[in-house]
């Protein structure tokens, strides 16, 4: 199953396999600049996206995720892009697009 992902405010979007790419990756595919200074390992909490429309097509947040943002003080309404793999249609927006 495929599943888009548009990327607000730049209104680029995206075509990708259900649960194969991460929303970090799916950034990086339309040419959009994401901050990664862990190599995607979610450590840094520098990828956070808030998720506009969609959320229930993203896995639930794990506990490891929640402390790395809670650490980072990331928003909640944020999910880190190199810990989420979409299956389903996603609206997302960065504040540094």
């Amino acid at each position: 199953m495929r599943c888009k992902i548009r990327f607000l405010p730049s209104g680029r979007s995206v075509e990708i396999e259900a649960d194969e790419m991460t929303l970090l990756e799916a950034t990086r595919e339309v040419g959009l600049p994401i901050a990664s200074a862990c190599g995607d390992n979610g450590a840094c909490a520098r990828c956070g996206l808030e998720i506009i429309e969609g959320g229930a097509s993203l896995p639930p947040e794990t506990e490891r995720e929640r402390r790395i943002k809670q650490r980072n003080r990331i928003d909640p309404r944020q999910r880190l892009a190199c810990r989420s793999r979409p299956v389903g249609d996603l609206i997302v927006r960065a504040t540094y697009w």
